[in-house]
């Protein structure tokens, strides 16, 4: 399809490390919803500075990727507008209060680009990518742009290791190895991990970040 190559072309030209896409039938356009994937991966000097605590530059560093992952988003949607298609952006970072629970957004990152398969998720609850595991952040656009798909099988790197169950200050992390169709609980306590976040370390970024398991992951240390 000449859009979505178009799509793909200008995503990595622009500094996008993978791109993916899928169908999700619960997504806003209904029968009619397909997912764009974005994946920007970190820096693996900054993350690797994380011992014990997130540093300032991982905080400025999170932000920073947040924030050009949105701009990618939006142009990628103005692009698909332009051709005559609708689109809804999933901010990078945006909590959505509902009911008390401040813990979700508007639709998992993770679950899409699962979906599209660029990889799976970890017993952290991070998306670990195929290549460069958990240290990527994610954007999803939303349209009803019919894109061809692709699904690949998920080897769990995770199925004999503990790391991040061991280094977790918060005790989040339940041990438990994810599968497709379980929820976020299942494996992992969003709550616990902000709240400790928010009293041990609101000296960087008002407790914002942490990234600790992603630093001690092996599939990310592993992976060039």
């Amino acid at each position: 399809m000449e859009l979505q190559n178009k799509i793909i072309r200008m995503l990595t030209e622009n500094g996008v490390s993978d791109v993916g896409f899928s169908k999700l039938p619960d997504g806003p356009f209904g029968e009619n919803s397909y997912a764009v994937s974005i994946v920007v991966r970190l820096s693996d000097a900054v993350v690797d500075e994380i011992d014990g605590e997130p540093t300032h530059t991982y905080f400025h560093h999170y932000r920073t990727v947040n924030a050009f992952i949105d701009n990618m988003c939006l142009r990628l949607g103005l692009m698909l507008q332009k051709a005559g298609y609708r689109y809804i952006p999933v901010g990078a970072s945006q909590s959505i209060n509902k009911d008390g629970w401040n813990y979700n957004g508007r639709y998992s990152h993770k679950k899409a680009a699962s979906l599209a398969g660029l990889g799976g998720i970890g017993k952290n609850s991070l998306f670990l990518h195929k290549d460069f595991g958990p240290r990527v952040r994610l954007g999803t656009v939303f349209t009803d742009c019919p894109f061809e798909t692709a699904e690949s099988e998920y080897d769990s790197p995770c199925i004999s290791c503990d790391a991040c169950v061991k280094a977790c200050p918060s005790g989040a992390i339940k041990g438990d190895l994810w599968q497709p169709g379980m929820d976020r609980e299942d494996v992992f306590d969003p709550q616990k991990c902000s709240e400790y976040m928010k009293k041990e370390f609101k000296h960087i970024g008002r407790g914002a970040v942490c990234g600790i398991c992603m630093n001690v992951c092996p599939a990310g240390k592993t992976k060039v």
